[in-house]
């Protein structure tokens, strides 16, 4: 199989059912992003901590069905598709690495150690992908469940790195204003 097919080279690409868009439509924005979002997170994902790193490679998986939910703009019965579950299993992450948290009392600046920035880093980018998920979603139906994983994941992505930074080490840092 030839990596390049020369499909794309008149500035359109196919959807999941072939249908022909633009590369600039809003569902390629918004899955586009996403896959920019799964990658960075494969930047990060050797953090060192088991328990993160594998969190982060199910999240990668999570963000995998989410660009295919994004890709498909008539899905079937059995297509790969976010549900409340995944949702759930975000939010059940946040509460477990809550309880190891000191609870914040102001805002905090997106730094700390490499990793614990590149995950803040994530978290901005997951927040653009969300934003791009609610232009689709103006434009054309939409999983709305995918939408809610991505807001509930920019939530994972800061206690991530909260959690990483707190063990490296690093304090938070408030901003001054």
């Amino acid at each position: 199989m030839s990596i390049y097919t020369g499909r794309g080279d008149d500035g359109e690409t196919d959807l999941r059912d072939m249908t022909r868009v633009s590369k600039s439509s809003t569902r390629i924005e918004a899955y586009g992003t996403v896959d920019e979002l799964n990658a960075l997170i494969g930047t990060v994902r050797s953090t060192g901590y088991d328990d993160i790193d594998d969190r982060l490679s199910e999240t990668q998986n999570h963000l995998h069905v989410v660009q295919a939910d994004f890709a498909n703009p008539d899905p079937d019965e059995g297509d790969p598709e976010i549900r409340s579950t995944h949702v759930e299993t975000i939010e059940d992450w946040i509460d477990e690495y809550d309880e190891e948290l000191e609870p914040l009392t102001s805002f905090i600046l997106p730094t700390g150690s490499d990793d614990g920035a590149a995950l803040h880093h994530a978290r901005t980018v997951c927040r653009r992908a969300e934003r791009r998920a609610v232009a689709l979603a103006t434009d054309e139906q939409i999983n709305e469940d995918a939408v809610q994983y991505l807001n509930r994941l920019s939530d994972g992505l800061f206690t991530f790195a909260r959690v990483v930074n707190a063990r490296d080490g690093e304090p938070e840092e408030a901003p001054d204003y």
